[in-house]
Order: C-alpha cells, then structure tokens, then sequence
C-alpha cells in the first residue's frame, strides 16, 4: 500500500543567526517608522517579509510512502503443563477465536508462534515464551509490532526483569495474557529438598523430601492430622510405604547396594485436591562408589603367576590388595631361620575370622591343604561366600591330588570337582557358545592379538576337572573346560584350571587378553551391573531410548516400554554380538522411561528428572501481570469461553478494558520517492520586494 504526504521544507540560504539576524535588525527600524508614523510601514514591512522569507528559501515536499502493516504476534504455549486438565482445549480455542478477530483488520499481519515445547535432551529451562516472542519479531522492527497475546497458563519462565520502563521496552508493544487455566486452582506436589550425587556401595544415603499443598495454608488452618502416603523404590524393585507429615521434611534412608547409578523413584498419593500426578513423583539418580576394593590374594607357593595377579590388582587405583605368599609349607623343614622367610607372620585369624567380611574379593591362587589354615577357617570362608561374598581360585597342579581344596569345607561352593589327571600339552584356549555371549569373555576373541583365539599363544599345563555346576566359558585341552562361574548362595565363584597365564602375560606366540579376563573376572564376582549376564538397560542416546539386554540364551522376544504419561509400547529386540539384544524407539516426552520383559526392569530417564516446568503447575497471573500492566494490556481468564474482544487504537490511547484488548495503529512507512517545489521562487520574491519598495516610496510621495 503506497499513499503520498506533503511537507514543508526550508533551504535557506544564509546561516540561520544570519536571518534571525537580519530579521531583528528590521523589526527594529520598522519598530522606528511607526513610533513616527511614518507613511507606508506596511509596505515597506512587506517587503521585508519577503525577503526575509526568500532567504529562508521554503519549498513543499511531497513523499511518496510505502505503508508496512503492523504485525500482532499470537504467542501459543505448548508446554507440558498446558495438557492438564481442558487448558489445551480452552487454548486451542482462544486462538482460533483472536485469529478471526484479527483476520479481518486490514494493515494488520497476525503471526501465530507456538512455544514451549522441550526436547528430551534439552537444558531444564522451563517455558520460555518471551525468548519465542524475541525469535519471531527477529526480522521485523519492534516499532511495526502492534501487540502481543500469550495464551498460555502464566507458568513462564522467562519472564524479563525490571521496572515498568524496563519491561515495557522488553515487549515493545502491549502484552495481553490469555489465561488458560481456572482461578483460585489448588494441587499437592512432591519436592526433593537433598539427595546426594553419590553414595557408597554397601552404605546407606539420606534421600529428604517434602509434600506440599498449594496454596500452602493459611496460620491456624493446618490440622495435625494432614499427612500423606509416600512409596519409593530403588531401581525397579519392591516399593517401600510410609506416612509423612504434609508441609515438612521427611527424611528417607536408601541403601547402595552397588556401583552405577541408583534410581529411587517416590511417589506421593494424591491429596484433596491434584491437578496432575506428574509432580507427585520424582526421580533421584545416586551414582553408587566403592571406598576401595579390598582383595586377599592368597599364593600356596611362590609362582610365576603371581606376578601375574599381582600386577593386574595393583594397577587399579580402587583396589587394596592384602597379599601372602607362602614359602614354606609346615612338612618342609630345613635350617633356614624363620625371619629370614616371613617379614611378618601370617596373620590367619585376623584375615579368615575377624576381618574376612571386610574383604570384597578372596583369590587362592594355587594354595594347597597343607595345614596352614585351619579348616574351621576354610569353612568360614565358604560361609562368606554363602552370605554375598566372591571367591576365585586359580588351580595349580595339586588341584588333582590328595592336597586338592576340593577335599576342604571349599569343595562344597566349587563348581568343579578334580580328575586326578594333568595335562601338561600345549593347546589353545576357546571359548565355548556359552562364554561368547557372556560379559566376562564376550569379545575377547576379538581382543587377542590376531583378531581371534587361534591367534592366542598356547599355554602347556590344564588340571583336568568335572563340572557340577555353573557354566564353562573357556575350554582348554581335548575341550576339557578351562573356566567355569557359579553363583553359590548370595555370592558368586569362579575357578581357571590354569596356572600358565604368566605366557601370555609374557607375550609368549602373541600372547593373550589376560589383563582384560582377569579384570572382567574380578568386577563380575564382586557383582558389577555392567558384567551381569542376564540383565536389562536402558538408555537416552540422542533423543532415542536404547534398550540392550543381555543374556546368555538367545531371546529376542519384544519388551514393553511405559511412556512418561502412562501409556505403554511395545519394542522389538534385535540380535546382536556377545549375547545381546538392542532396539531404539524415538523420545517423544520428557520424563521416565520403564522398561520390562516381564521378568526384569530397566530405568531410563529423558530429560531433566524434575523439570521446572511441574514445580508448580497451578494457573497464575502472578507472573506475567506486571508486564501486562507495564506495557498497556491486559490479563484475563478464557477457560470458560469468554475471549476479550480486539480492536485497533491509535499509538497513544488506552490499549486495554474490561471485555476488550487493543492493538496499535503504528503507521511505519518507508519514503520511495518525492518530489520538491520552491514556494518562492527568485523572480517572485524580487517582483514583491520591488513592488512593496515601489509602493511605499509611493505612499510617502503623497
């Protein structure tokens, strides 16, 4: 739309003192003529006008403009919070309701912006409507925006700071807010006051929370008799129940019982009044750490392998390795002087009686019954393992005799039991179906040297055994199993019926993965989640929810996935390398994630755990009112269906009233072109200048 206006411009042609100058000066000599009365002033001051009037050089302009249309921008909350109750409803239709409205207002570009919504993986910012406001209006000047309307439920959280002039220049324009929600709304919330980021594996953590009721009530109005019910449970598992005050903090007691993350989920009961059950829960992730690891490593006889193990533990930083060797057994007797064979004595009641459940790891590597430890400390052991404890022992060649350990209290928690036969060949390790799939040997074929066990050096010495129970991971010579795991009570065993592995570690034919088996090995009998062999897990990657499980018989059955509101979906694992099944699903919602196969349950959480948007979800004006006030709109209540009126205002009038809300009339233009034409030009001014002169030279001739 282009339209033309005219001005009145000056080019004088002196400096403006030097008219102003000029102008004095003969005001002043007129001022003489007529204190004497002298005939033809009005001519003469005539001509002076003129003068005067063509120094000044006036011309009118006209501009030919191009008319902007002003632009109203309709700001449409599509938070979480919005789909609580009918207020998505009661949005949906205030919008359609202000965009007929507008529609028909000529010079007026509606922009409709919808905001609020949050990827899974975004920062935990909230609402943030203005910064959607400020995206919007990017490529247009604030001076053309004619007015603003946020339909929203007032939970804003970005909302600018200052005094009125501060706000009203953050908008530009009137605000006018749309309340979706209903008035006076009451809710009850669960708020995480402490948790800890981490807790020790073993110890317990102090999780403290506290219920709320908004509006908290008034002094006097509490009751002893508010309370509510509270559950939480860790990782999936059973749900604990307990009563707690309402409006104070409870503290609650949550055991670690291993590294990694812990999930506690607590929930409230809904009280009186709830808007939403999505805030009467929250999530608390405790990264469970060990203090230390404390290993016993016990050798019946000075032995390459040793070193072996040796080196491996206290290249750990985590680890505390209490370490014996025994250099000479009771039947051997010779003139050596004991202090020259033991730099302390061998504390065995301290270690196999006192301090044996501080340990969280017992080795035996090649130790023998010789006597040393009594069998009542032998059976403690076993009771240990019985109770939670992990044992490995690493056979030597009098596994198969009569000095064997199967013949102690430990033959009971050992998987295996001895031939009597040792296989003194050179032959190299495999693993079997089993240990392909499971965590502790998984992938150490492709770990070796040469992409794969043949490429394993050989070892030369296997003690022949007979599994009872557990499962073989490794075979050795003529198949016979070379590691073998079991779980024995609460605890877990493992036995490698080799005492060659120094020939790896040597790097003897290529060597082998020995640093990583014996890590793995470790971690799994002290219980590690990431070396289960039967587990579930779930994780966010990228906005996708990654499921793996693991297990050690083929299972690709599909496993059912509870969304963040509820609902439910079922997802499809497919096979994979090492015994696992992975599938991904996109995230659409922010919140938890439960995932099942009906016997076990994986937590994965999208987004911030406790978003800020469900702190507070009642519907407020609070929030947003004073940048209403600050700028000329307006706030009101649409959920019953009574949308405000709008109508167009000039730039300084009243923007806002009762049923009505208004928007600027601003009028910004661009100037296209013009056209300039001299009010006075030169021969005029002359011709009056002469003429007034003339005229009254004329008059005073008479």
């Amino acid at each position: 739309m282009s339209s033309s206006a005219y001005i009145l411009g000056w080019a004088p042609m002196l400096p403006w003192p030097a008219i102003a100058g000029l102008g004095g000066l003969a005001l002043l000599l007129l001022a003489v003529g007529v204190m004497r009365r002298a005939r033809g002033i009005l001519w003469r001051a005539l001509a002076v006008a003129v003068l005067l009037a063509a120094l000044a050089n006036p011309s009118l302009i006209e501009q030919r403009r191009q008319l902007h249309k002003d632009v109203a921008v309709i700001v449409l909350d599509r938070s979480p919070s919005m789909r609580i109750g009918n207020r998505r409803a009661a949005a949906d239709s205030a919008l359609a309701r202000v965009e007929k409205e507008l529609a028909g207002e000529p010079g007026l570009d509606v922009r409709v912006v919808r905001a609020g919504r949050s990827a899974p993986g975004a920062d935990d910012r909230g609402t943030r409507l203005f910064a959607a406001l400020d995206q919007a209006m990017a490529n247009v000047p604030r001076r053309r925006l004619a007015g603003v309307v946020m339909i929203t439920d007032g939970e804003v959280h970005d909302v600018p700071k200052g005094d009125r002039k501060a706000l009203a220049q953050a908008v530009g324009a009137p605000l006018h807010v749309l309340l979706a929600g209903q008035p006076n709304e009451r809710d009850r919330r669960l708020v995480v006051t402490r948790a800890p980021s981490y807790g020790l594996v073993g110890k317990a953590v102090t999780v403290t929370v506290r219920v709320e009721d908004e509006p908290a009530p008034k002094a006097g109005e509490r009751t002893a008799a508010e309370e509510a019910r509270l559950s939480w449970r860790k990782d999936g598992g059973a749900p604990h129940r307990r009563v707690v005050p309402v409006g104070e903090d409870a503290p609650l007691e949550v055991p670690i019982d291993h590294g990694g993350p812990n999930v506690i989920e607590l929930e409230v009961a809904p009280g009186p009044h709830s808007l939403t059950p999505v805030n009467k829960r929250a999530v608390v992730v405790v990264n469970g750490v060990r203090d230390r690891l404390k290993v016993l490593l016990v050798s019946g006889e000075p032995n390459r392998d040793e070193r072996v193990w040796r080196n491996i533990l206290k290249s750990d930083p985590s680890v505390d390795l209490v370490h014996f060797t025994i250099l000479r057994p009771p039947e051997k007797q010779d003139n050596t002087p004991i202090r020259e064979l033991s730099l302390i004595a061998f504390p065995i009641r301290e270690l196999f009686d006192v301090k044996l459940k501080q340990f969280d790891l017992i080795i035996f590597d090649q130790y023998n019954r010789e006597g040393i430890i009594p069998q009542d400390y032998l059976q403690n052991v076993a009771r240990y393992v019985r109770n939670g404890g992990a044992f490995l022992e690493a056979a030597g060649p009098n596994f198969g005799s009569p000095l064997s350990l199967d013949r102690t209290p430990l033959g009971a928690i050992l998987p295996t039991e001895p031939t009597g036969e040792v296989e003194d060949v050179g032959f190299k390790p495999a693993l079997t179906a089993l240990g392909r799939r499971h965590p502790v040997t998984a992938g150490l074929a492709e770990a070796g040297p040469a992409g794969g066990s043949p490429g394993w050096g050989r070892l030369f010495r296997q003690i022949d055994a007979r599994v009872k129970t557990g499962v073989t991971l490794m075979r050795g010579a003529k198949g016979e199993p070379l590691l073998v795991l079991d779980r024995v009570g609460k605890g877990r065993v493992a036995q490698l019926l080799t005492d060659q592995l120094w020939l790896w570690a040597r790097g003897f034919e290529g060597g082998g993965p020995q640093a990583e088996l014996l890590r793995r090995l470790a971690y799994w009998l002290m219980k590690e989640p990431e070396l289960s062999e039967n587990a579930l897990r779930a994780s966010i990657l990228e906005d996708r929810l990654v499921v793996t499980r693991q297990s050690l018989k083929p299972d690709n059955g599909p496993v059912t996935v509870t969304l963040p509101d509820g609902g439910k979906e079922s997802l499809r694992l497919t096979p994979d390398k090492g015994g696992r099944s992975t599938g991904s699903m996109p995230v659409k919602q922010m919140g938890l994630y439960h995932v099942t196969d009906g016997r076990r349950t994986a937590i994965a959480a999208a987004g911030p755990l406790n978003p800020i948007e469900f702190a507070d979800v009642r519907t407020t004006a609070e929030k947003l009112q004073p940048v209403a006030d600050a700028t000329g709109g307006g706030v009101f209540w649409v959920a019953s269906g009574s949308v405000p009126q709008a109508r167009r205002v000039s730039a300084d009038a009243s923007a806002a009233g009762r049923n009505w809300m208004g928007f600027r009339e601003n009028g910004d233009y661009t100037v296209v072109g013009f056209s300039e034409m001299p009010l006075l030009p030169g021969i005029a001014a002359l011709l009056l200048i002469v003429g007034g002169l003339l005229a009254a030279w004329r008059r005073e001739g008479r």
